[in-house]
Formats: C-alpha cells, structure tokens, sequence
C-alpha cells in the first residue's frame, strides 16, 4: 500500500551486532520474521535471509513502502552490512530508509516505559542508551562500564537490557530488572521506523569511537564522534549524490549489487552480491 493509503508494508533488517535479523509488516501486522544470534557472517546470510522472509510475507518488493536498519554503534563490519544493503535497496526500489539505533530497539523490546541499554563495547566499555515512555531521552553514548552504571542508577528503577545488562543488573540491585533482551531485533526495528517522519538523507552508520581494524589505506583518527546522516564528516558505506544531470547517483565501496527482478514463477525476487570496490552510477 501506498504512503497515504490506510496500511503500511515495511522491511527492517539488522546486522549491527550480534545477531542477524529481518522483519516484513504490514499494517502492524507480523508477515513474516527471521532471526538468529551470530558474531560473524552477517554478509553471507543477510540477502538469503531477507529473500526467505519476503517469500514467507508473500510481498513483492515493489509493494513495500518503508525501509528500515539500524545505524548503530555496533560492530564496523557489522553496521556497514546492513546499512549498504538497505541503501541498496532504497536506491533501486526508490523506497524511503529509516534508520533506528540498535539501543532503541532493544529498550523497545523491553516493553517498559523506562530501560536501560547498556551493551559491552569491550575495553571495559559499554554502549549506553536510556529510555522512558517511547523515547530515547540519551542517545547513544560510549563510556566506561562503571561510569554508565552510575548514569543508570542516577537515572532510576528501569528494566535492563543489551549484553551489560547482567552484570550492571548485579551491581544495582533488585530495584532495576534484568530482562532477556540481548541483542536488537528488526521487528523492533520495524516497529518503531513504521511512526517516524521520512528522512530527506538516507541514514548514515553511528559511529561512536573509531574501528577495531583499519581498513587498508584509510587514516584512522585518534577519536570518532557520533554524527548524524549527511553531516559532514560522517563514513557512510554508500553514497547518494547529485551528479552533472542533477539526478542521484550511488556510489558505494562495500556494497550489494541488489537486483530485484522476476523469477521463473513470475514473482519479484531481490538478488545481492557483495563485492569490494563496485561503484554503480545512476
């Protein structure tokens, strides 16, 4: 259905950390969701797995009307994947993105109207998010484990969530309740992209510190500040810009080559490949 008709078909996916997941919704409506915990090969399963999550939705991409992913923080390559493949997706479909972080989303599955996000960041730091009735009222931040401890029992009694949860759970007391939400899920994501105003840039990855590993030739800075989409300064995997024609072109360096088309049986099917260095122009 259409953006002013009376339902809503959105696609989310996540693979900013330790899981891989996709959701299709319709009208607030489950059509259709995949998840699974993993620490590495999000690459490899991601376009299978939205391709079986749409078979299962019986959708065809066309008919969608949102995208959704999460930005972050999470892992480098982790965020990177799923965020190259739903630009991907929104370039060749010319479906509207929504980007959603992954705190949000796992203080979203809480169900509570306030949570705690807190997840392991390593290096004895954690990822922090805090939550009250719908709302992030602290975006994402990165501090030590003990610090962002003290930031949640400053806040007061909420439910707990992401991989810190346990161990700050002990630290607190019974006043705070340990969930069992670990990692982001894309329903959650879907949920919460299917409410908000379309964004005039797509989404860019949330960085809040800089990569583990460097990537061949690329400077790293001493210190990474989170920056929203488009602002200047900001790594996003694919790059929509204006060229010489004034129409917008794709450029992307660790991207899927995303081919929705019709299958033998005559329905629509999305095809990805991901391959370094490919920067289709439109």
């Amino acid at each position: 259905m259409s953006e002013g008709g009376q339902h809503k078909a959105i696609l989310a996916v996540d693979t900013a950390l330790g899981a891989c997941s996709v959701a299709v919704l319709e009208d607030g409506a489950i059509l259709a969701h995949r998840f699974q915990e993993m620490t590495r090969g999000h690459a490899e399963a991601l376009a299978p797995m939205v391709d079986e999550t749409m078979r299962q939705a019986g959708i065809a991409f066309g008919a969608l009307d949102r995208l959704a992913v999460t930005t972050g923080p999470g892992t480098f390559t982790g965020q990177r994947v799923g965020l190259a493949f739903m630009r991907g997706l929104r370039v060749g479909l010319k479906k509207p993105l929504i980007g959603v972080t992954t705190l949000e989303a796992m203080a979203a599955a809480t169900g509570k109207n306030r949570a705690a996000a807190i997840h392991d960041a390593k290096r004895d730091e954690a990822y922090l998010s805090l939550w009250e009735n719908g709302a992030a009222i602290l975006a994402p931040v990165v501090m030590s484990f003990a610090d962002a401890v003290a930031r949640i029992r400053s806040f007061g009694s909420c439910a707990l969530c992401g991989t810190g949860a346990e161990k700050a759970g002990e630290a607190l007391g019974p006043d705070f309740a340990v969930t069992d939400i670990r990692q982001p899920d894309a329903l959650w994501v879907a949920r919460l992209a299917i409410t908000r105003p379309i964004p005039d840039l797509p989404p860019a990855p949330l960085y809040l510190r800089a990569p583990d590993a460097k990537l061949p030739g690329e400077h790293r800075p001493g210190k990474v500040e989170a920056r929203a989409a488009g602002e200047p300064g900001s790594r996003p995997d694919v790059r929509p810009n204006t060229g010489s024609n004034g129409q917008e072109k794709c450029e992307a360096v660790f991207r899927p080559d995303v081919r929705p088309n019709t299958g033998s049986n005559g329905q629509e099917k999305c095809e990805a490949v991901f391959r370094p260095d490919v920067r289709p122009n439109k």
